[in-house]
């Protein structure tokens, strides 16, 4: 039987009858047995022991439970502390969080209640972490287009700091690369719309073109070398460009000169007339697709052979042409005929093809002098042939002065009327028209420093002739009216130069202008010849409109 002690020690709760039924057992099969009491006590000892052994153990167990708990709610405390760390959240968060653990009555409702704290922040911390990782992939993949830091990622992310302003300036540095992005992006677009139009112009493939220089480097459309590249090809596309245009230019302006050398038809230029106003167009001007391609170039080129082979077969009549053309504008200019010796010269050697080619550039230099001197000369010519109207109209007026039947009544006599009166207005003029067209013949030696020949002739000792010519007549006119007075003859008749009576046959005088012109051989007279400067053929215009003359000197003056 166990004593009561050791009952008390080994089960010092109250024991349960199961359990004191086994002592009981115990206690019998020991005195069957015959166990000593030496023996008896051992075996009870060694059985205290290991109740010792197994409280021990359990205890040790529990103990270790509760160093876990605490160690686990030391640790959420301590992960909370550091997600609020991380992300930036105030130390509030963690007062707030360790608060709760104050007042509860064991470790598993400490740990219990700040598990949902926990979870919290952990759930916000992955989602800084998205938001964090979002913006990296974005800057990184901008850095790869971009090819900056030679395309490796710039950004890592850094789990140790999540806090609200780094993400702010991480988000900041991506809107900088955007805006940088974008600006390329416009740019690229801006030097491909180049690349693509210069090729169009140019007669070439841009898909080829973009394929050979940018298609290899697909990875870094926004890069610096990309853009480089892009601008390399266009300053190579534009080196073509001005290159073709020259030659284009040069051709078209050969083709324009052969065109007016030759009189080509319309018809012919129409198919070359579009491309021709490109002949002084600027680079940035030429935009139509293959304006300068090589087919097109080759064409115009082959066009200028023809004309130049065609123009070897038509140069003797192109230079008769320019010849009969200087002839023109020299009589137009009443300039000098030129020595037939030369004309006759010239002619001779159009036979020879070595000859050919510098006879047609001397005309052209020739015809090109003639022109200028021509619209030099355009003011004296046109005031000396409103003065030569006025002379013919002044050797119509002595003519009808020296008919007495000019006052019959018969067909027509108003119009001559008229014709007269407007004469001697146009007549009373003749003085001073003589004196501007002399003072615009000074004018023009003056600055050129050569004499202004009027078809081979002085125009200044013309002008002078006529007026002492006119002195002559006056002198004359004065004398047949003191004459007359003292023979007693009739009053002197109104405007009539010449006392005498007209011939019978009034067409067979010769024409006289009131410069003093010589009258019929059957009749002497002591007035002068007739001047030089009425030899001028403009005389022949005589027989045009009689009001057409009279007109013609309103605006002279």
């Amino acid at each position: 039987m166990l004593s009561l002690k050791l009952r008390a020690i080994l089960f010092p709760f109250q024991m349960e009858p199961r359990r004191e039924e086994l002592l009981h057992e115990l206690g019998e099969m020991w005195d069957e047995i015959g166990e000593g009491e030496e023996d008896r006590r051992g075996m009870l000892q060694a059985l205290e022991e290991e109740c010792l052994n197994v409280y021990r153990a359990k205890v040790e167990q529990v103990r270790q439970h509760r160093e876990q708990l605490k160690r686990e709610i030391a640790d959420s405390v301590a992960e909370v502390a550091a997600i609020c760390a991380t992300i930036g959240e105030p130390p509030a968060t963690v007062q707030t969080a360790c608060s709760s653990l104050q007042g509860t009555g064991s470790l598993k409702e400490d740990l219990g209640s700040i598990a949902p704290e926990l979870t919290e922040m952990r759930r916000r911390r992955e989602e800084r972490r998205r938001q964090f990782s979002d913006v990296t992939e974005r800057v990184n993949r901008i850095h790869q287009e971009m090819n900056l830091d030679g395309g490796q990622p710039r950004v890592v992310a850094d789990s140790s700091d999540l806090t609200l302003t780094k993400l702010d300036e991480l988000r900041a540095y991506l809107q900088h690369l955007q805006s940088e992005k974008e600006s390329r992006a416009r740019k690229v677009a801006e030097l491909m719309a180049t690349l693509h139009s210069s090729s169009l112009v140019l007669g070439m493939n841009p898909r080829e073109i973009i394929a050979a220089h940018g298609g290899a480097h697909a990875g870094d459309h926004f890069s610096d070398a990309a853009i480089e590249r892009l601008a390399s090809e266009i300053e190579r596309l534009r080196e073509i460009k001005r290159s073709r245009m020259e030659k284009l230019q040069d051709l078209l302006a050969s083709m324009l000169e052969l065109w007016n050398l030759m009189d080509t038809p319309a018809e012919e230029q129409r198919r070359f007339q579009g491309v021709a106003c490109n002949i002084a167009a600027s680079e940035d001007e030429i935009t139509e697709p293959n304006a300068l391609s090589m087919d097109f170039i080759r064409s115009v080129e082959a066009e200028v052979v023809r004309l130049e082979t065609l123009k070897e077969c038509r140069m003797k009549d192109l230079v008769i042409k320019k010849y009969d053309e200087l002839k023109e504008i020299r009589r137009r200019a009443r300039l000098p005929e030129e020595d037939d010796g030369d004309a006759v010269a010239m002619f001779d050697a159009i036979d020879s093809d070595a000859e050919r080619a510098l006879i047609l550039e001397r005309l052209e230099v020739q015809i090109s002098e003639a022109k200028d001197l021509e619209f030099s000369r355009k003011d004296v010519l046109e005031r000396m042939d409103k003065w030569q109207a006025a002379l013919e109209e002044e050797s119509w007026l002595e003519e009808y002065n020296r008919n007495e039947n000019r006052y019959n009544v018969g067909k027509g006599t108003h119009l001559v009327l008229k014709r007269a009166e407007k004469a001697r207005a146009l007549v009373s003029k003749m003085p001073a028209m003589a004196e501007a067209l002399t003072a615009k013949v000074v004018a023009w030696e003056k600055e050129r420093g050569v004499k202004f020949e009027y078809d081979g002739e002085a125009l200044l000792d013309m002008l002078e002739e006529y007026s002492n010519a006119r002195k002559e007549k006056e002198q004359e006119r004065k004398r047949q009216r003191d004459q007359r007075r003292l023979q007693g003859a009739a009053p002197e008749r109104d405007a009539s130069p010449v006392a005498r009576p007209p011939p019978k046959n009034i067409k067979n005088v010769t024409r006289t202008l009131s410069m003093g012109g010589s009258a019929s051989k059957a009749a002497p007279s002591s007035r002068p010849g007739t001047p030089s400067y009425l030899k001028s053929p403009m005389s022949a215009r005589r027989g045009g409109s009689d009001e057409g003359q009279m007109m013609a000197s309103d605006s002279f003056e």
